[in-house]
């Protein structure tokens, strides 16, 4: 199967660091869903960067209850491939099935940390989405989100900034309708 000596579990997700083998075994893993989860767990805390970066974009898609705290500690993983795929799996609700997103009690806080500090761009792009999502809700989203938008380093997470503050197209697109 797949081309794999072993293909259980655990075996797939330490595939996910092999360039030859990463999109089988994610593909795999993706297929056999909660039985992997496990595994995708346990692959967080692999040496490998790769491996625990393919792990949080497969609990993107898969996450559960019991795997979100493992998901939120990712977001300070040192490497920031994985942290952009962390905050990435904590924002995105499109991608999840029938598993609620995680409140700004579990999540802004690491969120805001990395907006104002994060040294790589990409990852303060991707908290500026998780960071957007309390926009309407919570006050200190707002106000990381104006000190990002006229502040930071990098011009392209300044203009995503800017799309989740108020007047922003995201903010108003995302306005609950009594605020509009």
């Amino acid at each position: 199967m797949l081309g794999f000596v072993r293909t259980d579990n655990e075996a797939l997700v330490s595939c996910l660091g092999d360039p030859q083998r990463a999109v089988a075994a994610y593909h795999e893993l993706l297929r056999r869903a909660e039985s992997a989860v496990s595994a995708i767990r346990t692959g967080l805390h692999h040496d490998d960067p790769a491996v625990r970066e393919g792990c949080c974009r497969l609990l993107d898609h898969l996450v559960d209850t019991e795997s979100m705290d493992d998901l939120i500690a990712m977001a300070d993983d040192p490497d920031a491939r994985v942290r952009i795929s962390a905050f990435h799996a904590l924002a995105c609700d499109r991608c999840k099935g029938d598993t609620c997103a995680p409140g700004a009690d579990r999540v802004l806080h690491p969120a805001l940390r990395h907006l104002a500090s994060d040294p790589d761009p990409h990852v303060r792009s991707m908290a500026v989405e998780l960071v957007g999502k309390f926009a309407h809700t919570d006050v200190r989203a707002i106000a990381a989100l104006r000190a990002s938008h006229t502040q930071d380093a990098s011009p392209a997470v300044r203009k995503k900034a800017g799309w989740y503050v108020p007047g922003g197209t995201i903010y108003e697109r995302t306005a609950p309708r009594g605020l509009k």
